[in-house]
């Protein structure tokens, strides 16, 4: 009996060794094989066989990952002491790479990523902080990129999220805008009266150069002026309009 029960016993553990050698990864995860310590391969996906005890197996996941980075402190090339925050996105390409070459990329990643991100911004001032993001993106995304790739790390985006500014600042940034608006105002204005200088100028030389065309402006300015009935006009009559009303000889004094 009691040999009865060992051969039970050893059958179930031999059954149970056989199993534990089938592994099933799906199609977003890959499996770095060590045999023996030593790397020998990636397998996956779908049903892979791993010998017990002398190989092991590492699963990867090779979806992207969203890494969101902390608010970091950063002060601006314009000594702007500012609070910075963004979100990675990033994934594995190289499986071996990311097991092998590095002890947790995805700590690894949120680290150098936090160092970029304060030492790329460091370098720029305030106003290029606020309205360049997407630039400043490219090249955080270009710097990340090229320092992970040993790791097997692909940085596919970086977005800037937030730029926070102390109440102080945001009012020196308003008072700055409110100066700039009427700077513009004043040079819209000065433009304007530029141009209007000019038309009057070839609007004169054309009437210089027939009395005519001055006459019919006068008699018009008089039409206009007429349609208000609620004052008396007192104006001047030039003489040149009364010339076909006089004799010859009469000088209309």
């Amino acid at each position: 009996m009691t040999i009865y029960y060992f051969w039970i016993s050893l059958a179930v553990l031999l059954i149970a060794f056989l199993l534990s050698a089938f592994r099933i990864l799906r199609e977003y995860e890959r499996g770095v094989v060590f045999m023996l310590g030593r790397f020998y391969r990636v397998k996956g996906p779908g049903l892979i066989v791993i010998i017990p005890i002398v190989q092991q197996m590492v699963k990867v996941d090779l979806r992207i990952r969203v890494l969101d980075v902390p608010t970091q402190d950063v002060i601006s090339r314009d000594n702007v002491s500012v609070k910075v925050n963004a979100v990675l996105y990033f994934r594995v390409i190289d499986a071996q790479k990311a097991v092998v070459n590095v002890e947790d990329f995805f700590a690894a990643t949120s680290q150098l990523s936090q160092t970029t991100l304060r030492s790329v911004l460091g370098k720029h001032e305030l106003d290029e902080m606020l309205a360049s993001r997407d630039e400043l993106n490219r090249d955080i995304q270009e710097i990340l990129d090229e320092q992970t790739d040993s790791w097997g790390i692909k940085v596919s985006n970086v977005e800037i999220k937030h730029v926070d500014l102390d109440e102080t600042m945001v009012r020196v940034i308003a008072r700055q805008a409110e100066a700039e608006r009427i700077r513009r105002a004043k040079v819209i204005h000065a433009n304007g009266e530029k141009e209007a200088a000019q038309v009057l100028l070839e609007a004169a030389r054309t009437l210089s150069e027939q009395p005519q065309a001055l006459q019919l402006r006068y008699l018009q300015t008089l039409t206009e002026v007429a349609n208000d009935r609620s004052s008396t006009i007192v104006f001047p009559l030039p003489m040149d309009l009364l010339k076909g009303f006089l004799k010859p000889g009469e000088t209309g004094r």
